[in-house]
C-alpha cells in the first residue's frame, strides 16, 4: 500500500466527514428557526384573535417544559422572543427569506440590538455568508460595520478605474472606515509603528478587512531597474482575484499619497501581477481626510484606489457627545477629593 495515496485517501474522507456534520448543524438549525418562527406567528395570532394578555406566554412556557422537559427554549423568555421574531419581520420579505440562514442566537442580538430592517438584512447576510460566530457578530455591531459599508460614504475612483462588474465588487471589498481598535493603541503613532502592531495582530486585521483578504507580506519590495519600493501591507483578494496594496499614513490625507500609490500599482501590475489576475487596487488608510480634496486627488490617478479613515479608538455615539465630563474634568474631580 503506497503511504502518500494512504494518507490522501483518509484526508478526503475526514473533509467528508466534516463536510456532512457542518451541513448536519445547518439543518438542525434551519429547523429549529423555523419552530421558533411558526411558534411566534402562532401565539401573536392567537393573542389578537382571544384577546389573550401576557399571561397565555406563562402558561405555555410552563405546559411546554412540563411537556419536553429534556427539550431547552421553552422559558417565557424565550417565547416573547419568538413572537417578536415573527411580528418584527412578518411583513419583510427579504428577511423572512434570511431568517433560516443564521443561527437562534444571532438572530436575538440582531434583534436586541439593530432596529433598522435594512440594517438587520446586512447583518444577516453577512453572517450567513461568511460564517460568524455570535462574537464576531457582537464585534462588528458595536464596530457600526453597516455604516462603514454604505456605498455613499466611501471614496475610491473604481467605476472609473475598473471594468463594471469588478468595480462594484471592489466597492463592496472596501470600508469608508476601518476600526483598528484591536491594535490596543490609545494615541497617534508612527506609521512604522502602527504598521508593526498590525502584523502583530495579523488575525484582528484580517477580521476587520473582511472576507477574501490573504496577507502577503509588509514592506513588500517591488524592484525596477536598479530602483527598489516598498509597499507597507500587501493583499491578495480571493474573491476580486487581484493584489491589494495598502499603504498607511498617520496624519492627515495629503493628494501626493494618491500619486505615490498610482505609481506603485503600476510597478505592481507589470512586475507581479499574473496574467490571469485583475488589474491591482490600493488602498490608502489615513488618520484625517478631507473629502473635497481626496475627490480631486483620486480624479487625476488612473489606477483604482480607495481612500479610508482609520480609528484608533471608537467614537462616543452622537447622541451621547458633551454628556459624559472630559478626562481634565474628571482628574480635576478627583483631586478635590
Amino acid at each position: 500500500m503506497q503511504e502518500n495515496s494512504y494518507i490522501e485517501l483518509l484526508s478526503e474522507i475526514k473533509q467528508n466527514v466534516v463536510n456532512s456534520r457542518i451541513q448536519a448543524v445547518k439543518s438542525v438549525n434551519t429547523e429549529l428557526v423555523s419552530l421558533y418562527w411558526n411558534i411566534g406567528k402562532l401565539i401573536l395570532e392567537r393573542q389578537k384573535e382571544n384577546g389573550w394578555g401576557k399571561s397565555i406566554v406563562e402558561k405555555l412556557s410552563i405546559d411546554l417544559q412540563m411537556e419536553y422537559p429534556q427539550q431547552t427554549g421553552f422559558s417565557a423568555r424565550n417565547l416573547w422572543d419568538m413572537r417578536r421574531f415573527y411580528e418584527k419581520y412578518q411583513n419583510q420579505p427579504k428577511l423572512r427569506q434570511l431568517v433560516a440562514e443564521i443561527p437562534w442566537g444571532h438572530h436575538l442580538l440582531i434583534l436586541n440590538k439593530i432596529g433598522d430592517f435594512d440594517e438587520a438584512h446586512y447583518y444577516i447576510k453577512a453572517s450567513s455568508e461568511l460564517g460568524w460566530s455570535r462574537n464576531v457578530l457582537l464585534n462588528q455591531i458595536k464596530a457600526d460595520l453597516y455604516h462603514r459599508a454604505l456605498p455613499e460614504n466611501k471614496h475610491h475612483n473604481f467605476n472609473r478605474a475598473l471594468p463594471v462588474f469588478l468595480a462594484e465588487q471592489a466597492d463592496e471589498a472596501i470600508k469608508s472606515s476601518y476600526n483598528l481598535e484591536f491594535l490596543g493603541l490609545r494615541k497617534e503613532v508612527l506609521e512604522k509603528e502602527l504598521e508593526n502592531k498590525m502584523i502583530e495582530h495579523i488575525r484582528g486585521l484580517l477580521l476587520e478587512l473582511g472576507y477574501g483578504f490573504a496577507f502577503l507580506g509588509s514592506q513588500y519590495k517591488l524592484k525596477l531597474g536598479n530602483n527598489e519600493y516598498f509597499v507597507d501591507l500587501l493583499f491578495f483578494h480571493r474573491k476580486l482575484q487581484c493584489l491589494i496594496a495598502i499603504e498607511l499614513k498617520a496624519g492627515k490625507f495629503e493628494p501626493e499619497y494618491a500619486a505615490k500609490l498610482n505609481y506603485y500599482l503600476e510597478v505592481l501590475d507589470d512586475t507581479v501581477r499574473m496574467k490571469h489576475e485583475n488589474p491591482s487596487i490600493g488602498i490608502l488608510l489615513c488618520a484625517e481626510q478631507d473629502n473635497l480634496e481626496v475627490e480631486y486627488a483620486l480624479r487625476i490617478v488612473n489606477k483604482p484606489i480607495g481612500v479610508s479613515k482609520y480609528e484608533l479608538t471608537q467614537e462616543l455615539p452622537k447622541e451621547l457627545k458633551g454628556e459624559l465630563p472630559e478626562i481634565k474634568e474628571i482628574k480635576k474631580r478627583l483631586m478635590k477629593k
